[in-house]
């Protein structure tokens, strides 16, 4: 087994009209043991910027704990919030240089630009990025999330429809994998606001 894979995640961006929703699971396990129920891999990072980490959770609370230092150092020097365009930039230089000795994390970005248009961005575990019009996911059950965002997915949705989607996509998904799952959280980003929702999953 990967040590990508020791304590479980799924993670799925999707991108609709003028809005972008980033949803996870909550499960913390070490392989096929449950530990935690309430475990955060999705972050806010600014009011229209949120960062999801899969991997080993020592290195998403590692990862995490410096990319806050960072912005918030960038936001010190420059008076402004940093676009998610600079930030998928930051995060990606973050990773490659550690690359002989990397975060067992894969991220993903989704954001709004200043233009109010959706930013994805995924990534592996030594930063090479990959930018998306439609959807980006991470995690253990990457195929299921991807087979599932393929058959739901329509272009310009609504907030509301957003929101539908993107839950039903990773509650069947993590149906079908033994290491993510056991509820979720959705975060729907709008120039508006933010709305977040938990999601009861299976627990077996």
């Amino acid at each position: 087994m990967s040590i990508l894979q020791h304590n479980g995640a799924a993670i799925v961006c999707m991108a609709g009209k003028n809005c972008v929703a980033i949803a996870a699971d909550t499960r913390f396990g070490l392989q096929q043991q449950t530990v935690a129920c309430d475990f955060q891999k999705v972050f806010k990072m600014s009011d229209k910027l949120f960062v999801g980490l899969a991997g080993l959770a020592t290195d998403v609370q590692t990862l995490r704990n410096t990319l806050k230092f960072k912005l918030a150092l960038y936001e010190l020097r420059e008076e402004r919030v940093m676009k998610p365009e600079a930030f998928s930039a930051l995060l990606s230089h973050m990773l490659y240089e550690k690359r002989f000795g990397p975060y067992f994390v894969e991220p993903v970005v989704a954001g709004l630009t200043d233009e109010g248009k959706p930013f994805l961005c995924g990534m592996d575990l030594i930063g090479a990025p990959v930018y998306t019009d439609d959807f980006v996911v991470s995690g253990t059950c990457t195929p299921n999330l991807n087979g599932m965002c393929e058959s739901m997915y329509r272009p310009d949705m609504e907030p509301d429809e957003l929101f539908e989607t993107i839950s039903q996509v990773l509650l069947a998904s993590v149906d079908r994998d033994a290491l993510s799952g056991w509820g979720a959280v959705v975060h729907v980003i709008t120039p508006q606001g933010i709305t977040s929702k938990s999601l009861k999953g299976r627990m077996d």
